[in-house]
């Protein structure tokens, strides 16, 4: 009797990422979760200015989050461009990392609590260094990157806290903008126009 073997296809592995992001908002959303979400965007809401910082794909998907809150018509500056200015008390800085162990992550997060700045950290390690400096944190059940065995997740490395990172950041930016009771006209006139 010969054995045979299918090839995963494209939309086989779309099946998978659908279905793990969906265990991960199921927690999200789970009521002692939900509520450190919601202190998360009364957090940003009150914020005079957000900055923004990731590393990787986590970074991209926080530019994402960037953008988004400033069409609502939030302060906000990515740390490391040239135009991102001083962090000062009560600002706040939203960063992710899996690990919450990231070096350069965590020295910019010890350089905002240092001077009275407010940390929101999305990771999987609530224990971690950066978990320990956050005013809130919010516990994404995720894969960390160099969890190769694949329990949590089967996609490589930290991709499911990634896209996590995202639709968490989206969440935020809808709740934010639903609270706010503009119109998508009334946030239309931020997007770029120097396209």
């Amino acid at each position: 009797m010969t054995e045979t073997t299918t090839t995963p296809t494209t939309a086989d592995a779309l099946g998978l990422i659908f279905a793990e992001n969906g265990r991960v908002v199921d927690a999200l959303r789970a009521a002692s979760a939900s509520v450190v979400l919601d202190d998360a965007a009364s957090l940003l809401a009150v914020a005079p200015r957000v900055f923004v910082l990731g590393a990787g794909r986590s970074g991209l998907a926080l530019k994402m989050t960037a953008m988004r809150l400033m069409h609502l018509g939030l302060d906000v500056h990515v740390v490391g461009e040239v135009t991102s200015p001083a962090i000062a008390q009560g600002d706040l800085l939203l960063v992710a990392s899996g690990s919450g162990t990231t070096g350069a992550i965590v020295r910019a997060a010890e350089t905002a609590h240092g001077v009275g700045a407010n940390i929101l950290a999305l990771t999987t390690a609530p224990e971690s260094p950066l978990g320990h400096l956050a005013a809130v944190t919010v516990v994404i059940p995720a894969a960390a990157k160099q969890d190769h065995a694949g329990q949590v997740s089967a996609q490589y490395s930290g991709g499911l806290f990634e896209q996590s990172v995202l639709l968490v950041g989206d969440a935020l930016f809808h709740t934010l903008w639903q609270r706010s009771g503009a119109t998508a006209a009334e946030l239309w006139p931020r997007h770029a126009n120097l396209e």
